[in-house]
């Protein structure tokens, strides 16, 4: 029996993002592995999760709020977690934080590295905060995981030798929508029968300046509905009216069965961004059969391989083509529909979660 301690205090944060919801689909797998004995790790809450936890895995609440906690493990490496959570063979710091190992295995999570790469996209704090936690992972993991080649080579090329690195792709969890799913989320929003989606998180390695641009220079001018919460680093609404565009703005699409309903409502899934750990999005919009559009050169085209239009994500013109290719080439339409759909059956927690369960066993024996 290997006993694995994870972090999975994102589940807490407001809104959940792609690390939170990559923890849990890879939790609710391990967790119902007979040789495995898993154990969450959060800080103090009077509260439950934003995003639910799998029922079977027990959590250990640490005796600190998130912020105390945090730079506790990051700068005195304190309170080791055999404290709480009893003896473990591993630790795993599933994205963000790193907690000490005490006499385990350390296994980290690193998504990306944008915070070095470009750490004006970023706040003060958090790019301190994300560059102690690299440090800590290049000084003292066994084993890094990164859900892309694209977060592989960047942590080659920070220092990181390629033989503790482990490339695991991260998986989808989203039924087909209905058609009942569809027109339920139709009525809700008030959306009209054709238009492009974008979904994420508002800030500004999302590109939503040249998502915004590209289409007011289409020459079909779809209606560009936006999903998501407002993050950080932009200015969405004079972002919005610095465009001759027609915004759809839903907020933050909390349940999956809307969400999904949303990706097969929409004509294209368009995620220009400049840099991903791995781009959840462009995935699950591939699991309704949504045909995308993203950046060349990301670890968004690594998820599409060749089931998605790419472009430069800088170049307006060759965007604004692809949006109006999409919209006026029925053909094209439901050749990319197809291999979308088919290219993300290649996706699943379950290869996931096997993985990330040889990447346990490798480092602590």
């Amino acid at each position: 029996m290997v006993r694995v301690a994870a972090v999975v205090e994102q589940c807490w944060h407001k809104v959940p993002g792609g690390t939170a919801i990559a923890t849990v689909g890879t939790l609710k797998v391990l967790a119902a592995r007979d040789n495995l004995q898993l154990i969450g790790l959060s800080a103090k809450h009077k509260s439950l999760p934003s995003l639910a936890l799998p029922p079977s895995l027990s959590v250990c609440e640490l005796p600190m709020p998130r912020r105390v906690l945090y730079d506790s493990w990051h700068y005195l490496r304190y309170p080791d977690v055999s404290q709480f959570a009893g003896e473990v063979d591993v630790v795993h710091s599933t994205g963000g934080v790193v907690p000490p190992k005490g006499n385990a295995a350390l296994v980290v999570t690193v998504h990306d590295l944008a915070f070095l790469k470009q750490p004006a996209w970023f706040t003060r704090r958090g790019v301190r905060f994300a560059t102690k936690a690299f440090e800590l992972a290049q000084a003292e993991a066994t084993l890094i995981i990164v859900p892309s080649q694209s977060t592989a080579q960047d942590c080659v090329d920070n220092g990181v030798p390629s033989q503790r690195i482990r490339v695991i792709s991260w998986g989808v969890d989203m039924e087909t929508a209905t058609e009942v799913d569809v027109r339920v989320v139709r009525d809700r929003y008030g959306l009209p029968e054709s238009f492009a989606l974008w979904v994420g998180t508002a800030e500004p390695r999302k590109n939503l300046e040249s998502l915004l641009a590209a289409v007011s220079r289409t020459e079909t001018k779809p209606p560009l509905v936006l999903a998501g919460p407002l993050g950080w680093g932009l200015n969405l609404e004079e972002l919005i009216e610095a465009y001759p565009v027609e915004v759809i703005r839903v907020g933050y699409v909390r349940e999956n069965r809307d969400l999904a309903a949303l990706y097969a409502a929409s004509k294209v899934f368009i995620y220009p961004s400049l840099m991903e750990g791995f781009g959840l999005p462009v995935l699950e919009a591939m699991t309704q059969g949504t045909p995308v559009i993203t950046s060349s050169g990301t670890a968004t085209e690594e998820v599409c391989a060749d089931a998605s239009s790419t472009v430069d994500p800088t170049d307006i013109e060759e965007l604004a083509a692809a949006i109006d290719l999409i919209f006026t080439d029925d053909t094209e339409h439901a050749r990319r529909s197809e291999v979308a759909r088919t290219r993300a059956t290649q996706f699943s927690w379950a290869t996931t979660a096997k993985q990330v369960h040889s990447a346990y066993l490798e480092a602590c024996c």
